[in-house]
């Protein structure tokens, strides 16, 4: 085989059914191999390709597009372009998948071997690059070493802590012609054993015993569920462990979907905008237990207040460099999520470990009916949070949500519900704008039976507009919804917030784009814009039943804000709800905390 088909055929033995990527000069032989690839195995009776190839508008809607897929599916998303700015134009997405902790394969074109170093027509210095972005880089110089480098870039993005993984392929690499092995991976001995003690690490009887010592002198624990649970799979076993003791659960944004958000134990998501209840019962907890989280400041905030009257911080994470980074715990267990879960649950099941958490229980739950989510429900202006509570109803939490960044992002993450893991996707720690529209794009590729939904703001569908002809080019049933306030919304919020309402770049005048002609331009068919608050139900219902690409765009409320808030380096303690969210009256911990009789905290 050339060492082009070579890549392909270790894209089909992973498993790979969709490539995402954009072709130029120096990738030309591999997408002529994926050409003759299909061609060879074509499915006859229906016409199907093998190896999906979908061709973006930008190289960077293709890193989205596997990101999306990768989220979406559990699986390695891959994205194939060439070398120069091809390969520079999906920076953002590798460095994006790799603050979210996603598994993706990136394959680079590059120039020949033999023209490296010259500034040759289109050579960018992609290891250096990437090198400072991605879990690892690899650049491939020995053609026989090609086969095994593809082979290995899937293992070390899938597993540990998942990642990206870029393979930089010099042109002659791709030329070459040699024996395919079918087998063989590289001799990275170290990575490999780090990996196995993660896999077989087990929580000895002592760590076992002392964590339900610490748990055995709580009175109101908190599970704090990171996206290291979506990540690694452990979903159930989280859910498993927080009903067998009766542990209430919050979530970062980036971990929505770990626990049912409509279950019991749900407090929905924490941080600088999460729920007011999730960020009291924070407030209140006397044992925090985070898994797969890692102290993030939108979460953590001032971190010597957070959860300050938790008298034990647990913390389980399959990075060991994420144990302690932030704030300092009393125990720490360095392995998967779900084993170490699950290794907690039998063990406190063989002990006999009852302790009786219900008034701690109740007294969350009386949190939520306290401090409920609300906004102006009589204003004639339509507010964002209305159009996102509207859409939550008719798809009853089901749909896979893919955002953009900034205010729709959030009203998004509040007001939808997730009844699973692997529903959301969003751009969590690098909050890069322009990543809904392909997201969701490769999430329809991964889950063609499911419901997929971009909830877009104006300002971040810009970033990656020629998507929507990407969705129309392949007959998606994308839905996108546009909630349109005219301009950047958060910028203009934490302008008026901190900056006497100096809106700098961020006035509503310089937008003047027509949504509604760029979704017909793109051949949408289904486009329709609500400027009215009576006409939105019905525009949702239509929008939601549609059979194929949909783009609906609502006009909001230019000033709605999102609220919670906790303002940066700030406690919960000093967080904003805003007009229309009960805050809570300013009591002492033992005011709050006496119905719970735990005198001895005080």
């Amino acid at each position: 085989m050339s060492g082009a088909e070579t890549i392909i055929q270790v894209l089909a033995d992973e498993g790979v059914d969709t490539v995402f990527g954009y072709s130029g000069g120096a990738i030309l032989p591999t997408y002529d191999a994926i050409f003759r690839y299909n061609a060879e195995h074509r499915v006859e009776q229906t016409g199907t390709d093998p190896l999906h190839l979908v061709v973006p508008a930008n190289e960077q809607g293709a890193g989205f597009m596997a990101a999306g897929y990768a989220r979406a599916s559990g699986k390695v998303g891959v994205f194939l372009v060439t070398s120069g700015p091809g390969a520079t134009n999906t920076v953002t997405p590798i460095r994006d998948a790799m603050a979210d902790s996603t598994p993706i394969v990136g394959i680079t074109g590059q120039v020949p071997t033999g023209a490296m170093g010259t500034d040759a027509f289109q050579e960018a210095p992609i290891v250096n690059i990437m090198g400072s972005c991605a879990k690892h880089v690899f650049l491939v110089t020995r053609p026989d070493m090609l086969e095994a480098t593809i082979r290995t870039a899937f293992e070390v993005a899938r597993s540990g802590r998942p990642g990206p993984v870029v393979v930089d392929v010099p042109k002659d690499m791709q030329n070459w012609v040699g024996e395919f092995q079918g087998e063989g991976l590289l001799p990275v001995r170290g990575y490999r054993q780090r990996m196995d003690s993660l896999r077989s690490a087990k929580l000895s009887e002592r760590k076992s015993r002392q964590f339900f010592d610490m748990l055995g002198q709580s009175s109101r624990p908190l599970l704090y569920a990171g996206g290291g649970i979506i990540n690694g799979n452990a979903a159930a076993e989280l859910t498993e462990f927080a009903e067998a003791f009766n542990i209430p659960v919050v979530t970062t944004l980036m971990g929505l979907g770990a626990i049912d958000t409509k279950a019991e134990l749900s407090m929905h998501m924490l941080g600088m905008h999460g729920m007011a209840y999730a960020n009291y019962a924070v407030e209140d907890c006397d044992f925090l237990i985070a898994v797969g989280a890692r102290f993030d400041d939108r979460v953590a905030g001032k971190v010597e207040e957070f959860a300050p009257l938790a008298q034990h911080v647990a913390h389980i994470d399959i990075d060991a460099a994420e144990i302690g980074k932030v704030r300092l715990v009393d125990w720490a267990h360095v392995g998967e999520a779900g084993r170490s879960l699950s290794q907690l649950t039998r063990y406190g099941h063989k002990s006999g470990f009852d302790k009786d958490f219900t008034a701690w229980v109740k007294h969350c739950q009386q949190l939520k009916r306290n401090h409920p989510m609300s906004y102006d429900r009589e204003s004639p202006l339509i507010q964002p949070h209305f159009v996102v509570e509207e859409l939550n109803k008719l798809t009853e939490g089901r749909a896979v949500i893919a955002t953009g960044v900034g205010q729709h992002q959030m009203w998004a993450a509040q007001y939808c519900d997730f009844r699973g893991p692997r529903q959301w996707l969003t751009s969590g720690s690098m909050g890069t704008m322009g990543f809904g529209l392909p997201a969701a794009i490769g999430a329809q590729f991964a889950c063609p039976e499911k419901m997929i939904i971009d909830i877009d703001g104006d300002g971040s569908i810009r970033m990656n507009l020629g998507e929507m002809e990407t969705v129309t080019n392949y007959n998606l049933p994308v839905k996108i919804l546009l909630l349109n306030n005219m301009g950047d919304g958060m910028v203009r919020q934490w302008q008026r917030l901190y900056f006497n309402e100096n809106f700098s770049g961020s006035d509503k005048a310089l937008h003047r784009k027509d949504f509604v002609k760029a979704a017909e331009s793109d051949g949408f068919p289904f486009v329709r814009r609500v400027t009215e608050k009576a006409e939105l139900k019905e525009a949702l219902k239509e929008f939601v039943e549609f059979r194929g690409p949909a783009f609906l765009e609502v006009l909001i409320d230019n000033d709605a804000s999102v609220y919670p808030m906790v303002g940066p380096g700030m406690s919960y303690q000093q967080m904003v709800t805003g007009e229309w969210i009960p805050a809570r009256e300013i009591k002492s911990a033992r005011e709050r905390l006496d119905p719970l009789h735990t005198p001895d905290l005080f």
